[in-house]
């Protein structure tokens, strides 16, 4: 189609052809009509905006190869209908009294809806988040970061970071972190998914994970392939005598704190775990989701740094800065290390780089430790509130888990029961909690209520209030 000069505001030549070529296309008798249609829907549809200017209709008429009558007739028809406008001399426009509907885009976020108190577990206070630090580091390292760094990236992450990192992770949490063996990632979701692709690869169909665990393995693995055999836990951790019997080379692990039960690995069963990795030729995957937070126990070291070559190491910042950063990091053994980086170029190219840069400079200002201590203060006066508020409103509940992390486990008599009688009861008063039973692959319904109940999200007052909804919706 024929140009319409340098107006800015004129229809593209190519747009016009594609818009209009199956009028083009119709039978001759309805040509006009099928003409008239398609510009009228182009105009209501908002892909013609306000103020576009139209081809003449001889322009348009040869690019279509239809009679410029037929053109001249389309346009007269829709500018009675006040579709168009025009002036003599002054070429043809798309009117403004139709407003075309702007399509909305939806919002697939899990937030919860018409929720008073979320104790959902799996966000930090969002509230904590460090902007003028954060900030901070944006600008510094947009001021000095070389063109170069602004191609596409090491698929590991940008040096710096994974030299930062490396510092971090062991010192605290006492890994054996080889620069060149940590992934930047999207998150403990994706490095899951790169370790499956990669299992899968070499041949493995199942991966085992703990039962109760995290809702989200299964679907995680299931994407790479994998299917997820649940493991039961006992006092101390992952339970042996399933394990060996269950026939899998590779099991997901949450050692320092475990989801949701709350329990830490003893050091024995850390030990026969990794024994058993070596037996079987194994792989332990290390989801250390919230490892940073302890209170009222020394810190669990990471179980990666005693077999390096028998533990996958993963962790992030979304429990400690914001999930919405989607910064993460897997530490692999040597042996995966090649497959792991392969798969991840093919994935995505690498992370964003000024995103790594910034973290890198958070994380060599000390930024980052700081952040860790104030969310340490924060979190731990919230489950203090929270056991208080439960020992006030449930006197009769136990609660554990509490030593570390961001959740706690709440046991309520059988009076309150079934468990998913007593969600419902609570939802009806705005209060979202999630029963134990919908951690595990059973999905049990027991008659003994056990909730796991995160914290981190939740004002002091909310959760006073929270709590207090339960026991007045319970008793009503």
């Amino acid at each position: 189609m024929t140009s319409s000069g340098t107006n800015p505001g004129a229809l593209p030549g190519s747009a016009a052809w594609e818009l209009l070529l199956p009028a083009a296309s119709a039978p001759a008798r309805a040509r006009g009509r099928f003409l008239q249609a398609a510009l009228r829907e182009a105009i209501r549809a908002g892909r013609l905006a306000p103020g576009t200017r139209l081809p003449s209709s001889r322009e348009l008429a040869k690019d279509l190869g239809v009679s410029r009558g037929l053109v001249t007739e389309a346009y007269e028809q829709l500018a009675a209908e006040g579709y168009l406008r025009s002036g003599r001399g002054a070429g043809t426009w798309v009117g403004g009294a139709v407003r075309a509907a702007s399509p909305r885009a939806r919002d697939l976020a899990p937030r919860p809806r018409g929720v008073r108190v979320d104790f959902v577990p799996g966000s930090p206070d969002l509230a904590l988040f460090p902007r003028a630090a954060w900030a901070a580091a944006q600008r510094e390292v947009l001021a000095e970061l070389p063109h170069r760094d602004l191609g596409y990236p090491d698929p590991r992450g940008l040096p710096r970071l994974r030299s930062a990192l490396a510092e971090l992770l062991a010192r605290r949490r006492g890994a054996v972190a080889d620069p060149e063996r940590i992934v930047v990632v999207s998150g403990v979701a994706q490095a899951a998914t790169l370790l499956g692709f990669v299992l899968h690869g070499r041949g493995m169909r199942e991966i085992g994970v703990e039962d109760p665990g995290s809702p989200q393995h299964d679907g995680l693995y299931a994407a790479a392939g994998m299917g997820t055999v649940p493991l039961p836990l006992d006092d101390e951790g992952l339970a042996l005598r399933p394990l060996f019997d269950a026939g899998v080379r590779a099991v997901v692990t949450t050692p320092a704190h475990q989801y949701p039960t709350g329990i830490a690995y003893s050091a024995e069963r850390r030990t026969r775990l990794l024994d058993w990795a070596r037996s079987v030729d194994g792989l332990l995957l290390e989801d250390d989701y919230d490892g940073d937070f302890r209170y009222d126990r020394a810190p669990v070291g990471a179980l990666q740094g005693l077999d390096p070559e028998r533990v996958a190491y993963m962790g992030s910042v979304s429990k400690s800065l914001a999930p919405g950063l989607r910064l993460g990091w897997l530490l692999v053994p040597e042996s995966l290390a090649d497959d792991v980086v392969d798969r991840k170029r093919t994935m995505d190219l690498g992370h964003p780089a000024l995103d790594q840069a910034a973290f890198a400079r958070f994380l060599e200002r000390g930024d980052y430790d700081r952040q860790l201590r104030r969310c340490q203060r924060a979190y731990r006066e919230r489950r203090d509130v929270l056991v208080a508020a439960l020992a006030e409103h449930f006197p009769h509940a136990r609660v554990s888990g509490i030593a570390a992390g961001l959740h706690a486990i709440a046991e309520l008599p059988e009076s309150y029961g079934p468990e998913s009688r007593f969600a419902e009861r609570v939802a009806a008063a705005g209060v979202a909690v999630r029963p134990l039973g919908e951690c595990t692959h059973a999905r049990g319904d027991g008659s003994v209520v056990r909730l796991v109940l995160g914290y981190a999200q939740l004002s002091p007052a909310r959760i006073r209030e929270g709590v207090r909804l339960m026991a007045e919706a319970l008793q009503g």
